[in-house]
């Protein structure tokens, strides 16, 4: 998988790491149970510090989306669920990103076809049930 960061970007480098990996989970870029990269290779790899792949590591393993252990590394998560806290913060970022939305001007139909298009290029975790 390739990881595109900006290090020019007002967005802290470790948050990127973290979107790019989720986003590869989403699109299938990485798979279930497949293994990531040691924090000193991806650090080495992406130019960056150790601090700052590990910090994303340890908040993408707070948020569920990998399990790490000592012996075979980070690995992306086999039991990915939404929790009741996942599903408030999606609200929150979601009520934010439609506000902008409406302010510039974006039609609902627009949006929700905007939205159902990139929902379904999410090849990574095929959903089973609540599929419109």
């Amino acid at each position: 998988m390739i990881i595109n960061l900006d290090m020019s970007s007002p967005t802290p480098i470790y948050v990127q790491l973290r979107n790019e990996i989720v986003m590869g989970i989403g699109l299938g870029k990485l798979k279930i149970g497949e293994g990531l990269p040691t924090v000193r290779q991806m650090a080495q790899d992406i130019g960056v510090n150790t601090m700052t792949v590990t910090k994303a590591y340890n908040i993408l393993r707070i948020e569920g989306y990998i399990e790490i252990d000592r012996r075979h590394g980070a690995k992306v998560n086999p039991k990915l669920d939404a929790t009741k806290e996942f599903k408030e913060k999606l609200e929150n970022e979601l009520l934010l990103i439609i506000a902008e939305s409406s302010i510039k001007g974006i039609q609902k139909k627009d949006f929700l076809n905007l939205c159902s298009n990139i929902f379904d290029n999410m090849t990574g975790l095929k959903l089973t049930g609540g599929e419109a």
